[in-house]
């Protein structure tokens, strides 16, 4: 076996392990959270086997840069513990040679988070949703709230009753001109999908003219909205996460209900968050030079200690950039930038 090939097989190995429990953890801790609702729908065992497989994806996706933290850890502490590097070293290899080696494991999951986070949690999500919302009982006492929304440069408030997101009530449109200025206000009774387009039923129109108010009516119109059945379920489940797609839509004048600094950041991040995982990567490097003999467990220690800061400045950076406190690009890049950096200096620093 090679050098190259064992340094693979040993660092995915541990990666996979760490992935393995902390993916477990978190099953686990939501499966407690929601099993009960679950059983009292009278979906069984196999219900909850169910919910456990569509969120896997998510789960796999949040876990995937805390395995590599610890993975890498644990592999490149086995090496130090074992006089692995030393011999290494004394044969000419470098710790940045090791570090490149063990890389393409950190990539391939990498790699793969970005997969699961644009194409197949979106999926699942979508799936789990609809399953979710197919299972919940009538309940005819139940009141709805209005919800408000934004599509193109119309401000929405209506009653998303319908289950199947193809109807909305009770519908008020602000219309704004290009300065975001009130031009029009419509009232219509209801918003019905058919036929791929949305119809306004009984529409009223207020339209604001220099110093007066023109009424006007009809009994159906189109209305010419960006948006799906899908979207309207999403705002009466009360959904919170935002995939690339949706974030390129809303940018685009499709759905928002959030500010367009969010959608901006949460599009960059869309890209930014798998590099997390080669940050990792870079900084748990420096433990391959530990020496357990003379204060190697601080050093990893101080190795773990950074992965976990970096999460910290990532989500901090991230609700910067989120409120418009912050440019788009610099909230999604800035920390991996950053602590990518940091990596590469402690490795040269300890290089020699």
């Amino acid at each position: 076996m090679t050098l190259g090939l064992y340094l693979l097989k040993l660092m995915a190995s541990r990666i996979g392990a760490a992935l393995f429990a902390l993916v477990g953890v978190l099953q686990i801790l939501d499966l407690l959270d929601v099993s009960t609702d679950i059983l009292d729908r009278n979906l069984g065992a196999g219900g909850v086997a169910y919910y456990a497989l569509l969120r896997l994806p998510r789960l796999i996706e949040q876990s995937a840069p805390l395995a590599v933290l610890a993975g890498s850890l644990f592999a490149f502490g086995k090496l130090a513990g074992d006089s692995a590097v030393t011999a290494m070293r004394s044969t000419g290899i470098s710790a940045y040679r090791i570090t490149m080696m063990a890389i393409p494991t950190a990539l391939t999951l990498a790699l793969a988070q970005l997969a699961i986070g644009t194409v197949i949690a979106p999926r699942t999500d979508a799936i789990l949703s609809e399953w979710w919302q197919a299972s919940t009982p009538p309940d005819a006492a139940k009141s709805v709230d209005p919800v408000t929304f934004r599509v193109g440069d119309e401000i929405v408030v209506a009653v998303p009753r319908d289950p199947d997101g193809t109807s909305l009530e009770q519908v008020t449109i602000y219309k704004r001109d290009a300065a975001g200025r009130l031009i029009q206000r419509t009232n219509a009774q209801a918003a019905v999908y058919e036929e791929g387009r949305w119809r306004l039923v009984e529409p009223r129109f207020e339209t604001l003219g220099d110093d007066n108010v023109v009424e006007s009516g009809a009994q159906r119109m189109d209305w010419p909205a960006n948006l799906t059945p899908g979207d309207v379920r999403a705002l009466a489940m009360g959904e919170t996460t935002v995939t690339a797609a949706e974030a390129s839509r809303a940018l685009a004048g499709g759905l928002s209900t959030r500010p367009r600094t969010f959608y901006d950041t949460q599009l960059q991040r869309s890209w930014a968050a798998p590099v997390a995982c080669l940050v990792m990567m870079l900084l748990a490097a420096p433990a391959a030079l530990a020496n357990f003999r003379g204060g190697g467990v601080t050093l990893t220690v101080q190795c773990l200690a950074a992965g976990l800061l970096f999460l910290v400045f990532d989500g901090a950076f991230t609700a910067l950039g989120e409120n418009g406190a912050a440019p788009a690009v610099l909230a999604a890049w800035a920390a991996p930038s950053i602590f990518a950096a940091l990596g590469v200096t402690a490795l040269l620093y300890l290089e020699g």
